[in-house]
């Protein structure tokens, strides 16, 4: 396991740790997710900056596919400052219904997902009827991700994007740009 790996196993055990002090939040999801057309690759547009993902410089994105059992696969990179490419594979499953916009990632080791701690709570709170611009949050607004299909999204986009963020009480000031360079190395 790499270091950026037990980074996000240490992150959902500290998240879902915290959880059992939280108390009932107001964070909105979206109504319904279709599960196929959210797979694929989403770029970081922005984030609240967080501590496992400190030693990500640019290019951070995940990319989304169907496990065999249904659960979904999660890889997620990111270009580190010595131009390293840092990866970790992680595993998501829908909470409720199947059409649940409530997921939980896990990033901890297969053997260890039937204890509740490494599972990390992943709600996709906005996400426009193209599925090309997607927020995603927790229910303690601990936690803020900015997605696009694309690595840049037009300001007007993005703009509208904060002030439905900012309806939801995110505070919208805290997010980081992520750099997404379109140099033609990968990621």
């Amino acid at each position: 396991m790499n270091k950026f790996s037990r980074l996000l196993f240490a992150f959902n055990l500290l998240l879902l740790c915290s959880l059992g002090h939280a108390q009932e939040s107001a964070v909105k999801t979206i109504p319904s997710l279709d599960v196929p057309r959210y797979m694929g690759t989403w770029y970081e547009i922005a984030k609240f900056p967080n501590w496992f993902q400190k030693k990500c410089v640019s290019n951070t994105q995940a990319v989304y596919s169907v496990r065999p059992d249904g659960n979904l696969k999660v890889l997620n990179s990111c270009k580190t400052a010595d131009g390293e490419i840092s990866q970790a594979e992680g595993t998501a499953r829908q909470v409720g219904a199947s059409d649940s916009p409530k997921l939980e990632v896990r990033f901890a080791p297969a053997w260890l997902s039937f204890l509740p701690m490494v599972w990390g709570n992943y709600w996709i709170i906005d996400l426009d009827p193209q599925y090309q611009v997607a927020a995603v949050s927790d229910p303690r607004r601990e936690y803020l991700w900015v997605l696009s299909r694309t690595p840049q999204i037009d300001k007007k986009t993005y703009d509208a994007l904060l002030l439905r963020l900012q309806n939801q009480q995110f505070d919208t000031r805290k997010l980081e740009p992520t750099q997404q360079l379109t140099s033609p190395s990968k990621n």
